[in-house]
């Protein structure tokens, strides 16, 4: 991880340059007494982790951050003063460290800035929010349905069942209702009634406070209706509810 110290005080500056010498990640590039020589250096040299104190002549650091482009480095301030901790932090700086600072608490900012650094050349992969399938015992047997064969689900006690385009017979699952509902993918299902989950996708009409699912119907609770309405045609909200009235 490449950085470069700031700071007007040379003594300062050669206790941080012994520091980062003690830190295998760490590459300095350079040292600067002021915040114009660092900026010409960043203008030339990509930086991923900068050491700035505050309180200097001319230009204090924290101008000099606000002056800085959309991608700035990481920027861990070490300062004299505690005064100006708040609106460093509202900088969203990695650190704030308080002269003169034991080789500890910087050992501790360094590897903050490390893991944050590493996070930004590889953030986690996602999960995919819409899984394309999920299992359920049925049968004692693990069997495989598929999201978008689903056209709504019944919950019966301790038990559901599972209703697909594919198949006359519902698959017939213990689960509850509510873990069901956790794993089906919100944008595409949706609980209208304390007994069933619908495919948004297979609704054929709504009337009187019923679902044409193809050839069945669904019954909607009021607890459940306004959400429905809200999600399948909010400009026809006034008259759905007057039907399912």
């Amino acid at each position: 991880m490449t950085c470069i110290a700031v700071d007007d005080e040379p003594l300062a500056l050669d206790l941080l340059e012994d520091n980062i010498k003690k830190i295998p990640f760490l590459k300095l590039l350079r040292t600067c007494s002021n915040a114009i020589e660092a900026n010409h250096f960043l203008q030339e040299n990509p930086v991923d982790l900068l050491f700035l104190d505050i309180q200097m002549p001319g230009i204090t650091g924290i101008q000099f951050l606000n002056g800085l482009s959309k991608n700035p480095p990481l920027v861990i301030f070490i300062t004299a003063y505690e005064k100006y901790a708040i609106e460093s932090y509202n900088l969203d700086v990695v650190d704030y460290l308080l002269k003169p600072v034991s080789f500890e608490r910087f050992l501790k900012g360094v590897n903050k800035a490390y893991e944050q650094f590493n996070f930004r050349k590889n953030p986690p992969v996602q999960a995919s929010a819409s899984p394309d399938f999920l299992f359920v015992n049925s049968e004692y047997n693990l069997v495989k349905i598929d999201i978008q064969d689903v056209v709504y689900v019944e919950g019966l006690k301790d038990y559901i069942k599972i209703f697909l385009l594919s198949s006359p017979r519902p698959v017939i699952t213990r689960m509850s209702m509510k873990s069901m509902e956790e794993k089906l993918p919100s944008d595409q299902f949706l609980r209208v009634h304390k007994s069933f989950i619908v495919s948004l996708k297979k609704i054929v009409s709504i009337r009187k406070g019923r679902i044409n699912l193809l050839k069945t119907q669904i019954p909607i609770s009021d607890h459940y209706k306004e959400n429905l309405y809200r999600i399948v045609d909010p400009s026809n909200l006034q008259s759905k509810d007057s039907a399912a009235n």
